[in-house]
């Protein structure tokens, strides 16, 4: 079975051609990745409306942008630390769209639906936790891309559930919520065992 990173780069020639086009046009890799962001506004504010299908849509559009801007970036030779940094804060922003899109969604199909809210934001919260675990890691010199729910697959879950409908969506809102919390655990975990091996520190969990 393919690992993550040959399917990223599988998907990654897929989309050369694009890649490209765009160059050739004249897009820039900041303009690629504004515009990803933009999109994940445009779709959550379909899915707040229960427009489910024409959000998911939108939403795969918005990740081909992601993934096009750093190959874009490459080709042009423009590679730079705070597009970098943009591109990673972008991500946090698209999520948080869409999260909010869902808890609009939700709010809007009457009563009963507070549970379905709750697990909503905790995968939100779930999310940014798991982002800031790996950021915080490496920031501090450490290796962190472990864990079993990364970003690619939260999107893909979540678009998954946008195109099945409600009763899918619910199954995987649940899932990502407690996923999401399973994978920051889970690096906090690893960094702790990191460090107690290599760097020396004693520090317990408990």
């Amino acid at each position: 079975m393919a690992g993550k990173s040959e399917i990223k780069e599988r998907l990654r020639g897929l989309l050369d051609p694009v890649v490209a086009l765009c160059s050739y046009v004249g897009i820039s890799p900041m303009g690629m990745t504004l515009f990803g962001i933009f999109l994940s506004f445009i779709g959550a504010v379909y899915v707040a409306k229960g427009k489910l299908f024409a959000g998911a849509i939108i939403l795969i559009i918005s990740g081909l942008a992601d993934t096009i801007d750093g190959s874009l970036a490459r080709s042009q030779g423009k590679v730079t630390t705070f597009g970098a940094f943009i591109d990673s804060a972008g991500d946090r922003v698209s999520e948080m769209a869409y999260f909010m899109g869902l808890v609009f969604y939700f709010m809007g199909q009457g009563q009963g639906n507070g549970t379905l809210v709750f697990f909503v934001l905790v995968a939100l919260a779930g999310s940014f936790l798991t982002s800031y675990a790996r950021a915080r890691a490496e920031g501090l010199g450490l290796e962190c891309a472990v864990g079993i729910l990364e970003r690619p697959e939260r999107v893909a879950l979540m678009i998954a559930g946008l195109i099945f409908g409600k009763v899918v969506l619910t199954a995987v809102i649940v899932f990502l919520a407690a996923m999401s919390i399973f994978t920051f655990l889970q690096r906090v975990q690893h960094v702790r065992k990191i460090t107690t091996e290599k760097v020396g520190d004693s520090d317990s969990l408990l």
